[in-house]
């Protein structure tokens, strides 16, 4: 249960004064929530201001910066409304100091409202950003407007927050101070020494310093009560993973302890011999899969190191000790296209693997799911469908998880839930920088591949402006004359299904014709919106050659295999980020012939986005990158769009606090060695820190030991 002192912060966000329905969407939708009924008092006290309005700043009007937020104090001289019958023109309101004058404009005025406010000969103040034209000094919708004689209400430095349209300023504000207001006297749950080492404030005045900065320095991510509400965020975040970890080990683990045989002869029947980094993760997948307590480890491979025969090897362990093993992918293509290759492998030495996707249906589905009952399946792909509860295992002893940051600890946990306790290995091809590995994945060990297998060439990698993309369509049409395979990919325009349909359909038709009859017929399109059985068709069509370019949107940025592909086209590179970049540019290179990458990209480039670029032409390094796409644009986006199981910090920064969260991790590992329940009087502090920041899953851990 939530201690009753923070039910004033989880009551709806629709409980605060002037707050309606219609408004807690639009607080929901800043706070980032999913509906209004989702989104609490507390969601508010955490969206932080990202600047202010200084009011101090008073130049007079003719000392007024180009573009600069000023305040200015004046006589109102005339009004101008528009003439008749043009109510789209503006609205004109002058008024003077001694150092100039200033037009206020106003669009689409209603009522007579102007007049009252700024009547003429009144003394008033205005404050907004001042444009010139001409020589002449305007500023459009003042952001404050308030006659002299009632200046003593108007606060001089004021915050401002992220926005969504239809939200006012005043209201948020409004919806702020009320959640302020209802802030209850929260017990301490920092450490007593590092408190005082680090001169932190206390939770409450941590978030009053939040909402009511005096300048900028206070919205610095260093600000001291950034810094207390990061390691909060941290600390919240570690201990949860540390109870994760501690009650997935209490569930004892079945010590899997063979020979190697299956391995050793899925070994001899490879084409190709295994890589330094290879040996070493399966070494350690042994070494733990051998202990009472069950496994979790993540491996770390960039693109094309070689994960999936890692996975097989441990599976192959699993099934020689009489069990079964599953491997989960993130997508229908993946998983169907992890069954083609460990199902080549496994042959070798009579592995029986199975598929089972969303796509499996009917008799087909029943039979598959007997055999995995019955234990005839020993190998199960698939997607999330393998975990759900009409499933039953004869005997599962290892389950492999692909792209971990779309399976996060929640979904860990729910595994455990159902009373399956397989050892568990979780691989991701994206790397993740050190400190997200912390963040997001505290509760596992880490192997990581850093070799890519021998024979493979490195990637040429190009940028060219979008303007040349005519000569790029005319080297394609020659290479692809020569028999090469080549993928082009278009962005996503907006988050929105239709804009991504658009760009890769139109792409699509221009390629098609530009390389005529013939050829045209060669181009092929994949996308998001078509159905399992399209993209596989097309993507069966482009691994045999009938189809030599493949259109496609970013579905085929992680795992699909198509070795002898050497061309790689990105449009619009400046919108993707790095990791992606390099994953979809990854998709090349992995056959023996030499491939290349193009950029293609729109300018003018932001600094960012040259930044990107440059690191992605000049490094294939995908774990040198990751710490580079950290550092340009911090976590939230670094594993896309945040999905399940990143750790989404509202305050915390990982490249502004990666200090404090070295600090929250040794913290709770301490204080649950001391303190595995979390009884003692700081433990009980703690437990109001798990709920404060939604941790409530890692409470129910505590309950359930």
């Amino acid at each position: 249960m939530r201690p009753a002192l923070l039910d004033p912060l989880f009551a709806s966000v629709g409980s605060l004064p002037g707050i309606g329905p219609k408004l807690a969407e639009l607080i929901a939708r800043v706070t980032n929530r999913e509906d209004a009924d989702d989104c609490r008092v507390v969601d508010v006290l955490f969206h932080a201001p990202s600047s202010i309005i200084d009011r101090r700043n008073r130049p007079g009007i003719a000392l007024a910066p180009q573009g600069s937020i000023v305040t200015i104090e004046g006589r109102v001289d005339r009004h101008q409304p528009p003439p008749p019958g043009k109510s789209n023109q503006p609205y004109r309101v002058f008024l003077h100091d001694e150092t100039g004058e200033l037009a206020l404009t106003f669009f689409r005025v209603k009522g007579n409202w102007l007049e009252k406010s700024l009547p003429i000969d009144e003394q008033v103040m205005v404050s907004g950003k001042v444009d010139w034209f001409n020589g002449r000094a305007s500023m459009v919708h003042p952001d404050l407007m308030v006659k002299v004689s009632e200046v003593g209400e108007m606060p001089l430095v004021e915050p401002v927050y992220p926005m969504t349209a239809g939200l006012m300023p005043k209201v948020l504000r409004r919806a702020v101070e009320g959640s302020l207001a209802r802030l209850p006297d929260l017990p301490e749950w920092m450490d007593p020494h590092l408190l005082e080492k680090q001169r932190m404030p206390s939770v409450a005045d941590a978030f009053r310093q939040l909402h009511d900065p005096r300048d900028a320095l206070d919205l610095d991510p260093q600000a001291i009560c950034r810094r207390r509400l990061a390691y909060d965020e941290f600390l919240a975040g570690q201990v949860s993973l540390a109870l994760v970890r501690q009650r997935l080990r209490k569930v004892a683990g079945r010590p899997i302890r063979v020979e190697g045989r299956l391995g050793a002869a899925i070994k001899a029947a490879l084409p190709f011999s295994l890589t330094g980094s290879q040996v070493q993760a399966i070494a350690e997948i042994r070494a733990d899969i051998a202990k009472d307590e069950r496994m979790l480890r993540l491996v770390q491979g960039d693109v094309g190191a070689g994960k999936t025969l890692v996975a097989l090897m441990a599976m192959a362990d699993a099934v020689e000790a009489g069990g079964q093993a599953v491997l989960m992918a993130p997508t229908e293509i993946l998983a169907r296209q992890h069954f083609a290759t460990i199902s080549r492998f496994g042959a070798a030495v009579g592995l029986r693997v199975e598929v089972l996707t969303g796509r499996v249906k009917g008799r087909e589905r029943d039979a598959v799911m007997e055999r995995i009952a019955s234990g005839e399946a020993q190998i199960i792909i698939g997607t999330h469908a393998l975990f759900q509860d009409a499933i039953v295992y004869k005997d599962l002893m290892l389950a492999v998880v692909d792209e971990q940051h779309r399976f996060g600890v929640h979904q860990r946990l729910r595994l455990t839930a159902k009373g399956i306790s397989p050892h568990m290995l979780v691989m991701t091809a994206t790397p993740i920088p050190r400190t997200l590995v912390l963040a997001a994945f505290g509760d596992m060990d880490v192997s990581k591949l850093t070799e890519k297998p021998v024979g493979r060439k490195p990637i040429q990698t190009v940028t060219v402006p979008t303007e040349r993309a005519d000569e790029i369509i005319a080297r394609l049409r020659s290479a692809l004359g020569d028999g090469k395979k080549a993928y082009w990919i278009c962005p996503l325009v907006e988050e929105s299904d239709e804009s991504e349909l658009m760009s890769a359909e139109e792409r699509h038709a221009l390629l098609a014709k530009a390389f005529g009859p013939q050829m045209g017929a060669k181009v092929g399109l994949v996308h998001g919106r078509m159905t399992g059985p399209e993209k596989d068709a097309v993507m069966a069509a482009f691994k045999a050659g009938d189809v030599r370019l493949l259109v496609a949107t970013t579905v085929v940025e992680v795992g699909v295999d198509v070795p002898d592909a050497t061309i790689m086209v990105i449009e619009h590179a400046e919108r993707f980020g790095l990791a992606q970049l390099h994953q979809l540019r990854g998709r090349v290179g992995r056959g023996a012939e030499a491939s290349t990458c193009i950029l293609l990209y729109k300018g003018p480039l932001s600094e960012t986005g040259r930044a990107r670029l440059s690191i992605l032409r000049d490094s294939e390094d995908g774990f040198l990158i990751a710490e580079e796409d950290l550092k340009l644009r911090g976590e939230g986006e670094l594993l896309g769009t945040r999905q399940s199981g990143t750790p989404g910090f509202r305050i915390a920064s990982l490249e502004a606090h990666g200090d404090l969260l070295e600090i929250a991790r040794k913290d709770a590992t301490y204080i649950l060695d001391k303190d595995p329940e979390l009884t003692s009087e700081r433990g009980q502090a703690l437990r109001v820190l798990l709920y404060l920041h939604r941790r409530d899953e890692a409470i129910r851990f505590l309950r359930a030991g």
